[in-house]
């Protein structure tokens, strides 16, 4: 199972990301403009990662302009983590949960209706931005057009809550899943803070779930920020399997 994740992660970015290889590291680089990516192991890549690797990626990041970040999962490149900190970065750990069986049905919050939203939709650029505001900054210009442009290509699956009997109202959550073959994992999923606390993201997560399962995907996964989020998917039926890694300049590094 970790492997088909593994196989994933490095397929994933492809689609809008040329690979720089950096001996047991690859970066990826994206084309044209949007969320940048990262570096992570070399697929197929086991064994201990020299603190130099690590610290040419850096300097590659540096000189285009792009974040200094690492992604992995630490159980499948136990190497790495140890290079990463003696570089200077930070590293935190996410719950990667899978899901198991059938997902339990989910109700939709009292008032709200919760749907696919496709690259015609009405609500599409209000459930982009929803997450970002989840998040606290707004999303960059062109977000909406390059994620309308994944759903048409495929790449993307959008779901997204908003008040019932609304067509073209703002989203108050919203998530993505990102299939690839067989397997696809769940991102982004967020509220916006005026309604919170409604049960938006589970249920647009629950969505996404059936969504994916509808697709054919026999795997569905996700990284969860903490412990906390972790226990609410596990209301949908996902487990922690292993602990996903995300490395970058600590704050100090960044004043």
């Amino acid at each position: 199972m970790l492997k088909r994740i593994e196989a994933y992660y490095d397929a994933v970015p492809r689609s809008s990301a040329r690979a720089e290889e950096f001996g047991p590291l690859t970066l990826f680089v994206r084309e044209g403009e949007g969320w940048p990516f990262y570096a992570r192991p070399a697929s197929g890549h086991e064994g201990e990662v020299p603190v130099a690797a690590v610290e040419r990626v850096r300097a590659r990041q540096r000189e285009l302009g792009v974040p200094e970040a690492f992604e992995w999962v630490a159980e499948t490149a136990p190497g790495l983590r140890a290079a990463v900190e003696a570089s200077g970065l930070t590293v935190h750990e996410h719950p990667l949960m899978v899901l198991e069986g059938a997902p339990p049905a989910v109700p939709e919050p009292e008032g709200v209706a919760v749907r696919m939203v496709d690259a015609g939709d009405p609500g599409l650029e209000s459930a982009v931005a929803a997450p970002y505001a989840a998040f606290g900054f707004p999303p960059e210009p062109g977000t909406a057009e390059r994620t309308a442009a994944r759903i048409t290509a495929g790449l993307t699956r959008l779901a997204a809550a908003f008040e019932s009997g609304t067509e073209g109202g703002s989203a108050l959550a919203a998530g993505q899943h990102q299939p690839v073959g067989g397997v696809s994992e769940v991102v982004g999923v967020g509220t916006v803070p005026a309604a919170r606390r409604r049960g938006l993201g589970l249920a647009v997560t629950a969505a996404l779930v059936a969504d994916a399962r509808a697709r054919g995907a026999e795997l569905v996964f996700l990284s969860a920020s903490d412990a906390d989020v972790a226990r609410l998917y596990g209301r949908l039926g996902f487990r922690t399997v292993a602990t996903a890694l995300v490395a970058e300049p600590g704050p100090e590094a960044e004043a």
